[in-house]
């Protein structure tokens, strides 16, 4: 389903941004997933796929190999899966943000991530503009917690954070604002799973 679909006629709904390079996606994914439709009082979640990601060297497998996939996985009728930033060739999250802010303004955007992208958030492109203009939902993921909350964001943006008791107001909230909680933890890794030979970049590429 693309981005249109998932919003159409959705002015004023709240929905969640997964980014990522999905490469591969995994249940841990949909379990993150899940969670923040419950933990921030979302309406839908779509996963962004993105055609590489500037701060990993190596390009990813094949855009549609990956859309595929994750389209294959997602069992909810909330979750989506998007190839917005390879139709508006938006390569940074900031980007993206705009575009989308633009194309929807009625909806009402919650950036999701988990613990270990918060640790190293600082070195986004214009991070400081994402967290201004919209909340942040951080998910804790095993071995991550401490480093995520002990991040140069979560130090610079402390005042703007929600208790984990009221996580589910997030999608409502002015930006900036973002909340941190933890879910059972799932080791699921893309990186595991291509150390492990269960997904390779060079056969979706034949």
């Amino acid at each position: 389903m693309t981005t249109e679909r998932c919003l159409a006629g959705t002015d004023g709904l709240r929905v969640g941004l997964l980014g990522g390079s999905f490469d591969p996606p995994h249940t841990g994914h949909l379990h993150l997933s899940l969670e923040a439709l419950k933990r921030f009082g979302l309406d839908r979640v779509v996963w962004l796929v993105s055609p590489g990601n500037p701060l990993k060297p190596d390009a990813p497998a094949a855009m549609s190999r990956r859309m595929q996939a994750a389209a294959a996985l997602i069992d909810h009728p909330a979750i989506c899966v998007s190839a917005f930033e390879e139709r508006q060739g938006t390569r940074y999250t900031a980007e993206t943000l705009r575009a989308l802010q633009h194309r929807h303004p009625k909806v009402r955007f919650t950036w999701l991530m988990g613990a270990d992208n918060l640790a190293q958030f600082h070195r986004w492109r214009d991070w400081q503009d994402i967290v201004a203009r919209v909340p942040i939902g951080i998910v804790a993921r095993p071995g991550h917690r401490q480093k995520g909350l002990n991040a140069k964001m979560a130090r610079v943006f402390s005042k703007a954070r929600l208790p984990a008791s009221a996580s589910t107001a997030l999608g409502g909230a002015q930006a900036p604002a973002w909340c941190f909680v933890n879910m059972p933890m799932r080791a699921d890794s893309s990186t595991a799973l291509r150390a492990e030979g269960a997904w390779s970049r060079v056969a979706a590429k034949l």
